[in-house]
């Protein structure tokens, strides 16, 4: 049965499984019953929920806030003032773990759109993400009041009692947005993809459709939050009445005390970059209660899995977050890799369709190179900048479609395979990154006259960026450069490698010659 929403389809989950574990942290558990009464806390301390059309609510804000107020100030809001500002979004920023799931079901629940980052991210990309989106207040304990300053904020310390919020039910629609998720930009800034409740209730039905996850299986929640990994996690495994194993910081410190945590709790799935396989595929044994291993983010290889492959299922899986999460599949077990070593990205999910086409947007000839163009369910609203929107097209047929920008292959038994790239976009540890990105802040710093940032790769097929700089005057300092970077890029963004040079060559069309670089060389791991 196909719901519209994904606190719908929820709420049955609860219904069906009032008892049955939702969340497994190091110490504690929570049923779907407990859950969902901790999410009806949560929405019921929204100030745009309060009862009483001219009740205050009291949000504070630290530092100097959009309104003018004073540092450590509270803010006193209108209930309906409050929900005019809010426009439908609400940042969340917090520690993982059940409150952090109860908040984001709250956020949908109330009919809002929650735009996720994690606590660990630089402060001005925090602040770029919930200014562009335009959030009404943020949810975050109190540990981060100082690095979101001039925000109205929720702490969920404060979130206590019983009251009890019934779901808005004219602003949830199927088309209405689920969340915002900030992927890197060419441009410099990061892009927010606008996910709407529709994609992802796609999505839970394609993920059930190959899984089949049940009550019994259990989910570890291993993944960032700006990251689909983490969307997969939370809503394949609370919209199906299977559990959501959490590990606190100890656990995730190193793959063996992950692994004792997934052997006691139980876990039977798994999701994660091909960095994570390869870890796994250096222990001798792997927990015996896995059953499913899912490899997303950039390119599996043989070589990673190996030693897995007897042990449990294996999937290599392709997607861009523009298409919500995933939309194709291959299992890797008792499967040939390509002669390049690495394995195909399969075959399209239920509800999706990929087609290869040529930058005329025709179909390519059979076995022919082609960009990956994505139709279905998964198809997002695009970037919340909607001036980026140039890569979601509307057909002649009237079909929406997603130009990856990544180029492939079919193969002889129908399965794609993936090539690479048909710009300057990579994978860093499962990330995208847009070389551009890094170099336009680069260039910003006052330290730098003019620099370029080229992707390379490793023996493995791994990529990473070394940044070629032309320093202004004699005082460039590289850790002081590093420590602006850190202001507005995460640390994967962060180049390798840093090459001083007199300055940068160019071609005869006056572009920087990269060709001309010298290429700094990196070991594979």
């Amino acid at each position: 049965m196909n719901h519209s929403t994904i606190y719908e389809r929820f709420a049955e989950t609860v219904t069906q499984f009032p008892d049955q574990p939702a969340i497994i942290e190091q110490a504690r558990s929570l049923t779907y019953a407990q859950l969902d009464r901790r999410i009806n806390v949560i929405a019921g301390n929204f100030p745009s929920h309060r009862q009483g059309a001219q009740r205050k609510c009291r949000l504070t804000a630290e530092g100097q806030s959009p309104t003018g107020r004073s540092a450590a100030s509270e803010v006193l809001l209108d209930s309906r003032s409050a929900a005019r500002r809010q426009e439908n979004c609400i940042g969340i920023v917090a520690d993982h773990g059940a409150d952090f799931v109860a908040a984001i079901f709250a956020v949908l629940k109330t009919g809002a759109t929650y735009v996720p980052a994690e606590p660990d991210f630089p402060e001005e990309r925090i602040r770029f993400m919930m200014q562009e989106s335009n959030v009404g207040f943020i949810i975050t304990q109190k540990k981060y009041r100082e690095k979101l300053a001039g925000f109205p904020l929720l702490f969920l310390e404060d979130m206590t009692g019983e009251t009890a919020v019934q779901e808005n039910r004219p602003l949830t629609r199927p088309e209405s947005l689920a969340y915002i998720l900030y992927t890197s930009g060419s441009t410099g800034v990061p892009k927010g993809v606008c996910v709407t409740n529709a994609n992802v209730c796609h999505y839970v039905r394609a993920f059930q459709h190959e899984f089949h996850p049940t009550a019994g299986d259990v989910m570890l929640q291993y993944s960032v939050c700006s990251f689909d990994i983490f969307v997969e996690e939370v809503f394949t495994t609370l919209l199906s009445g299977a559990a959501l194993a959490i590990p606190d910081g100890q656990a995730r410190a190193d793959v063996h005390s992950l692994m004792d945590f997934v052997q006691e709790k139980n876990v039977t799935m798994l999701s994660g970059f091909p960095y994570l396989l390869m870890e796994l595929n250096e222990l001798e044994r792997i927990p015996s209660s896995l059953r499913l291993v899912i490899s997303g983010g950039d390119i599996l290889r043989e070589s990673y899995v190996g030693h897995l492959l007897p042990q449990v299922a294996v999937y290599n899986t392709y997607g861009p977050s523009e298409t919500t999460v995933c939309c194709s599949y291959f299992r890797c077990n008792d499967q040939k890799a390509l002669e390049d070593g690495t394995y195909p990205i399969g075959k399209p999910v239920l509800g999706t369709q990929i087609e290869l086409l040529d930058e005329d947007g025709q179909p390519v000839p059979a076995g022919s190179v082609g960009e990956l163009c994505i139709s279905g369910g998964g198809v997002s609203n695009g970037y919340l900048d909607q001036s980026k929107n140039e890569m979601f097209v509307t057909t002649a047929d009237g079909k929406r479609l997603y130009r990856s920008g990544d180029l492939g292959y079919l193969l002889p038994d129908g399965n794609l395979a993936f090539l690479h790239r048909r710009d300057s976009q990579v994978m860093i540890l499962g990330k995208r990154v847009e070389p551009e990105e890094v170099e336009n802040v680069l260039c910003d710093c006052e330290e730098v006259q003019t620099a370029v940032v080229c992707p390379f790769t490793d023996e493995h097929g791994l990529s990473y960026l070394t940044a070629y700089v032309v320093p202004e005057g004699t005082n460039f300092v590289l850790s002081e450069v590093k420590k602006k970077l850190r202001r507005y890029l995460t640390s994967f963004m962060i180049p390798e490698f840093f090459v001083i040079l007199d300055h940068i060559p160019l071609t005869p069309n006056g572009k920087p010659d990269v060709k001309s670089l010298p290429v700094v060389l990196k070991e594979g791991a």
